[in-house]
């Protein structure tokens, strides 16, 4: 029986969930999320909890996974997801061009303009060089964060680029030089 799978979802107050053939629609105070749910498995709801039952054990792949999704659109619909973003190096730095593009200066010849998909707020400091991904989708959060990161991923020799706050990266030692 999988671990995961078993545990109930505490739903919280203000949050209404209506499954719908093979759809969860999961609404709440941040907004409104869809998870789809694979056929085998049945989401019963219990004393303001959510369980995830299966029909046999041939879902068992899938079991734990379905409640994850769920409870990840749950805690979206509630708290929301966030993930922070740090820019290292000098004169590399995010700015906001109105609600929906980040401008990112980070050593090309241009700047790069990134659109922002809709459901998703990006916060960013004063100094320029932390920036905070939110939203109510956690896989959208972190794909788009995992975007930013690509345009300029940290180098392992200067230590340069943009990264996840608390990340820890390797320092490569570069060359010795000749003797």
């Amino acid at each position: 029986m999988s671990r995961v799978g078993k545990k109930p979802i505490p739903l919280p107050q203000g949050v209404k969930v209506d499954v719908r053939g093979n759809t969860v629609a999961v609404q709440g105070p941040k907004g409104k999320l869809e998870a789809f749910i694979p056929s085998g498995i049945k989401l019963e709801t219990k004393d303001g909890h959510l369980n995830a039952v299966r029909s046999d054990d041939s879902q068992a792949a899938i079991h734990g996974l379905v409640r994850a999704l769920v409870s990840n659109a749950v805690e979206g619909v509630t708290k929301g997801w966030a993930k922070e973003l740090e820019i290292v190096g000098i004169g590399y730095r995010a700015e906001m061009k109105g609600k929906t593009t980040v401008v990112f200066s980070l050593g090309f010849s241009h700047p790069i303009e990134f659109p922002l998909p809709t459901g998703i707020d990006v916060a960013v400091d004063p100094k320029q060089t932390r920036l905070t991904v939110s939203g109510v989708d956690r896989q959208k959060v972190g794909q788009v964060s995992a975007d930013m990161r690509a345009l300029r991923p940290p180098d392992p020799y200067k230590n340069k680029g943009i990264r996840y706050v608390g990340e820890r990266l390797k320092k490569k030692v570069g060359k010795t030089g000749a003797k």
